[in-house]
């Protein structure tokens, strides 16, 4: 028995931010099950204007997770359906390096290495097995009570991706259990070509997918779950009552939390506003509106701070860096991913 494709390093599980783009798929659902989306947005501190143009890019896996209870609590068989409706197109830059990749054997190489880059709740493992190939899709550490729809949704997209690549599919069988699933196809398959497989095109999209894993598996622990959070309520000032009261702890024992990690929320909460803020500006929006996205009461507030985190104005953020300041500089932190909307 051996891996098809190298095995990556133990990748984050399931329980790290993740894009909102899979809220939002589910919301599309289900609106064309004749279902309110509001309503599976109740308790999640989400609202319908947050997930629309311009919306939050980041949510936490309970604010995704109550969404798939409520969801599931409305339609509890539609695991399976709601994984049919996934094309390649769905997964930004994974899907672009699937779509250029040479080979199947290519599809499941970059499929194992950046599956945590799609909006899957299971974890994927993929060996070849005598004359097939096997992927293992893991849902058992996953809340009982939406695993077998996490399950059947995860597995099912897997199968309906890799079909969508190969004209009339590969042939994959697909067994789907409570816990976990298990897709095969012949081994055979994996020489078949790609239609647009593209060399160059391909190993641009998977640099893009290296750095956003190298993202994505940083963002662990309660300070990015914090980070994601004031992003989401950062108009309002991101009081921290609220944002402890969303992680269901009270402010003083968020306060106590984060100092042991070395942190505090006032330092988390500068970040976020630097971070966003940087990108804000270099969009080229009035430091007004700036100052009004990143929960200041005036525009004097964020020119204030803005001295304090560069030495500069906010102007001076449409000119490009200052002499001996690197254009990334304050991008390279984890908490740049609840900036602006993009997709991962």
């Amino acid at each position: 028995m051996s891996s098809t494709s190298p095995s990556p390093d133990r990748l984050a599980g399931w329980d790290v931010p993740r894009s909102a783009d899979g809220v939002r798929h589910l919301l599309r659902h289900a609106r064309a099950r004749g279902l309110d989306p509001a309503a599976l947005l109740v308790g999640t501190g989400l609202h319908l204007d947050d997930l629309g143009p311009g919306g939050v890019r980041e949510v936490t896996a309970a604010q995704e997770l109550r969404v798939v209870r409520a969801l599931r609590h409305r339609v509890p068989d539609d695991g399976a359906v709601v994984g049919a409706s996934y094309d390649v197109g769905s997964f930004g830059a994974l899907g672009f390096a699937l779509m250029t990749s040479r080979t199947v054997l290519d599809v499941a190489d970059v499929t194992q290495r950046f599956f945590d880059l799609s909006y899957a709740f299971v974890v994927l493992r993929v060996e070849l097995v005598d004359d097939e190939v096997v992927a293992f899709l893991d849902g058992s550490s996953l809340p009982r009570d939406v695993r077998a729809f996490l399950v059947a949704r995860d597995a099912t997209a897997v199968r309906t991706v890799l079909d969508s690549l190969v004209p009339g599919g590969v042939g994959a069988h697909l067994e789907v259990g409570p816990d976990r699933a298990v897709l095969r196809f012949a081994a055979t398959e994996l020489d078949r070509p790609l239609a647009g497989g593209d060399a160059r095109r391909r190993e641009l999209a998977e640099a893009v997918c290296r750095d956003l894993a190298a993202d994505r598996r940083s963002a662990t622990g309660l300070p990015q779950e914090v980070r994601v959070l004031i992003t989401q309520r950062l108009a309002d000032g991101a009081p921290m009552p609220v944002v402890a009261a969303a992680l269901g702890r009270t402010d003083r024992t968020l306060r106590r939390q984060l100092a042991a990690g070395g942190t505090s929320y006032r330092a988390l909460l500068e970040e976020v506003r630097r971070s966003l803020g940087a990108d804000l500006l270099r969009a080229g929006l009035p430091v007004a509106e700036v100052a009004a996205r990143l929960g200041y009461a005036e525009p004097a507030a964020l020119v204030h701070a803005h001295r304090r985190w560069t030495g500069r104005p906010p102007g001076a953020a449409r000119r490009g860096p200052a002499p001996g300041v690197h254009p990334a500089d304050g991008d390279a932190s984890p908490h740049r991913r609840g900036g602006l909307p993009q997709r991962p």
